[in-house]
């Protein structure tokens, strides 16, 4: 081999090595993401089991004063709960749940399946869980339905609020 292809073969090296090194650096920070990414869905998971946990319990105890710390207090936003068929801000939906719903029941009971799912996009997050509403009414008459639930939070500082919610049951249940 002549002097000048050692040479030339040398310095090819160097340049291979560069681009390995670049390969694996870029493996490497995509690894540090992708397990970044699958720790903050977890620490999202259970912030979000623990809310709607919360959020549950609380309505559950007949009393929408408890719910309260759930929501955002804007007037403008809207709520779709099981009856009526919306709500104008939160002033509206604890006065409209108290009337339509907690002046006639003895007892109610809200529950979260096991199936919440949670997206988050910064802020913002939306979370599905199945649910199940139970209620003994004053009347004699007794409520077991499963609901949908949807609901959108906004971070605010370092408290999750609901800015908007969806409840429903299908259609025959």
């Amino acid at each position: 081999m002549s002097a000048t292809a050692r040479q030339q073969s040398r310095s090819a090296a160097p340049r291979h090595h560069w681009f390995l090194y670049v390969i694996l650096a870029f493996f490497g920070a995509m690894l540090t993401f992708v397990g970044a990414r699958a720790q903050q869905k977890a620490s999202d998971d259970a912030t979000f089991r623990k809310l709607i946990d919360g959020y549950c319990a609380a309505w559950s105890s007949g009393n929408p004063e408890n719910a309260a710390k759930y929501y955002s207090k804007d007037a403008t936003l809207t709520f779709y709960d099981l009856a009526p068929f919306s709500y104008s801000g939160w002033k509206e939906y604890d006065a409209g749940v108290r009337k339509t719903f907690f002046d006639n029941t003895e007892s109610a009971s809200l529950t979260a399946g096991k199936e919440l799912k949670v997206v988050r996009h910064g802020n913002i997050a939306w979370t599905t869980v199945p649910m199940r509403v139970t209620a003994k009414f004053k009347d004699g008459k007794s409520l077991d339905s499963p609901v949908r639930y949807t609901g959108i939070w906004e971070k605010r500082g370092k408290t999750w609020l609901l800015v908007h919610e969806h409840l429903s049951v299908p259609l025959g249940g």
